[in-house]
């Protein structure tokens, strides 16, 4: 993702009244993990109708940024509905990060039970072998 580019597009986003919508920049909103995060804040004709700041997540792909233009354009939050291409995009600022697969344990218990676990599956996997062979000599 081309970040200079993209913050160009967006800082040339116009209104429908044809005012460029301010841009600002911030290293981290406290969602980075989302990277790429957006907040559409609402004019003061739509915050009057109800609208909201809108916060949207890895806005990575061009498509995205010509489909927040086009919101904007038509009215933004509280005049016009959000676009489909970015429902999946809504966040918060009160997201949480997704947790990490636990990683298994290292200690030597751990390990001494993961090898214990291995041998009783190589046992029983040895026993159905043999019984497979008595069944076929028979």
């Amino acid at each position: 993702m081309d970040h200079k580019a993209q913050l160009a597009r967006l800082s040339a986003i116009d209104d429908r009244s044809g005012r460029t919508v301010p841009v600002r920049t911030s290293k981290c909103l406290g969602i980075c993990f989302q990277r790429n995060v957006v907040v559409v804040q609402p004019s003061g004709e739509g915050r009057s109708a109800g609208g909201r700041p809108v916060w949207l997540g890895e806005v990575t792909e061009d498509a995205l940024v010509e489909a927040i233009d086009s919101w904007i354009f038509e009215g933004g939050p509280g005049l016009a509905p959000l676009p489909a291409e970015l429902a999946d995009h809504v966040t918060s600022k009160n997201a949480r990060k997704p947790k990490k697969r636990k990683r298994p344990e290292r200690s030597k218990a751990a390990k001494q039970k993961r090898k214990k676990d291995r041998e009783k599956a190589a046992k029983k996997d040895k026993g159905k072998k043999k019984a497979k062979k008595s069944k076929s000599k028979k």
